[in-house]
């Protein structure tokens, strides 16, 4: 029999967003096949890895302070992630760290491991049993489904290519593979993510791989007909503008795949999108947003925007204002514009003064508060499908079809005690502010 005690412990602080999180979930999965414990402190670890974050300075300014934590708390760190993908801004403040590697380097993660910590020599692969579907870091009822890495555009305020390199996609039997994986385990909402949703097998031309004998695309729109099958949610991330996302529309209104799409527009002037080198036609995304709402009215839009964006006027903020206004997104986030190390956008002349970035982001926030909270009193009276996250002392939450975990808003349902996480119900809505909803569940 194995003795625990004589097994090494390896402690992960994942940062970021989902993509790095699936990340970590791929190394601690490797490395509880190799017969590691993992453990949720500093002081219980035999070294501690820490996923990074580098999109911009924030971002790296958390890595840096997480990384010196690690170092003071446990001494023995390793590096990776996306602030990785340049080592020398990691070993320039934190010199003593073990290892350093870039982003989705789950060989070398595991290799830096073993060399520092060895696993023990009594590991047996049939004793320390490895769930079907890994190591999973969200709750058990729902998980973040990856079908690419990498990304083909080069927008110049983002240095992700750089980091994670060009499109690479998953094929479609692997990945299909993978959502009945999670399904049987016991998810119930499958939330796709990558860098680019929409260009999803472009760099693969479309190939068509086969999946229990039955022939599939590694296409955007093939990919979610499929997934649709499997009788969960399907909620699509970081969906590129292009024109085929217009084919999916109809897949939300039949109930395949969850009317909800997070695209980020970035801006509301041609001039600053062009800048950005992202789509410019406003008119034209206007006029497919009432379309996408024709064909399926339950659509919920979030969406992303930069304010104070080099060269940005009071006229081209205006324009922003206006375009969010005519959009009538459902959910929002915004940041002002940061100069991140490598961004073509550093170059560009004519940058906004702080301080005229944050007045401009408190006045974006302030009127996309109001259009949340309008949206949001519209539902007030209606049935809707609540899936149940946590229970606490004041009862149930959960979130609706129109909120993804963590960045949307919650569903409360208050003195709700006799529900379970993973549990999908009716609620009628009773109230609503400008980002939640809270409602009383009835019966089936």
């Amino acid at each position: 029999m194995i003795n625990p005690d004589t097994k090494k412990r390896v402690g992960l602080v994942s940062l970021g967003c989902p993509k790095a999180l699936v990340d970590s979930e791929r190394i601690l999965t490797e490395l509880r096949k190799d017969g590691y414990d993992i453990v949720p402190t500093y002081k219980d670890a035999d070294v501690v890895v820490v996923n990074t974050c580098g999109f911009i300075d924030s971002a790296k300014k958390e890595s840096l302070d997480t990384i010196g934590e690690a170092l003071n708390e446990n001494g023995k760190v390793i590096v990776t992630g996306c602030m990785g993908a340049n080592a020398e801004d990691i070993t320039a403040v934190h010199p003593n760290v073990l290892a350093v590697s870039g982003p989705h380097a789950y060989e070398q993660v595991v290799g830096a491991v073993h060399e520092h910590v060895p696993p023990t020599k009594e590991h047996d692969p049939f004793v320390d049993l490895i769930p079907a579907q890994g190591i999973k870091l969200t709750p058990r009822h729902y998980a973040y489904l990856k079908i690419s890495e990498g990304c083909n555009h080069r927008c110049t305020f983002c240095i992700i290519p750089s980091m994670r390199g060009d499109l690479v996609s998953r094929p479609a039997n692997d990945v299909l593979a993978e959502a009945e994986g999670l399904v049987k385990s016991g998810v119930k909402e499958l939330l796709v993510i990558s860098q680019d949703t929409s260009a999803y097998g472009v760099d693969r031309k479309y190939r068509t791989e086969f999946h229990d004998g039955r022939p599939v695309k590694t296409k955007m729109l093939d990919l979610c007909e499929a997934l649709g099958d499997l009788g969960v949610w399907v909620r699509l991330h970081y969906v590129y503008p292009y024109p085929h996302v217009d084919d999916v529309i109809p897949l939300m209104a039949a109930g395949k795949v969850l009317p909800y799409l997070d695209i980020p527009f970035q801006h509301g002037s041609p001039k600053i999108l062009k800048a950005m080198k992202r789509p410019g036609s406003i008119d034209n995304t206007l006029a497919r947003i009432k379309k996408w709402r024709e064909i399926c009215p339950e659509l919920t839009i979030r969406s992303t925007f930069i304010v104070g964006f080099p060269g940005e006027t009071e006229e081209d903020f205006q324009q922003l204002l206006d375009f969010i206004t005519e959009a009538q997104l459902d959910r929002v986030g915004a940041f002002s514009y940061s100069a991140v190390d490598g961004a073509a956008a550093n170059e560009l002349g004519e940058h906004v003064p702080e301080e005229i970035k944050e007045q401009r982001l408190e006045r974006f926030m302030i009127l996309q508060a109001q259009i949340s909270a309008d949206r949001l009193q519209r539902k007030i009276g209606k049935t809707i499908d609540v899936i149940i996250d946590e229970i606490d002392e004041e009862g149930a939450i959960g979130r609706s079809q129109a909120d993804a975990p963590e960045i949307d808003g919650m569903v409360y349902l208050n003195d709700e005690l006799n529900h379970q996480p993973g549990d999908i119900v009716s609620v009628k809505i009773t109230h609503a502010d400008e980002h939640d909803l809270w409602g009383e569940s009835i019966s089936q």
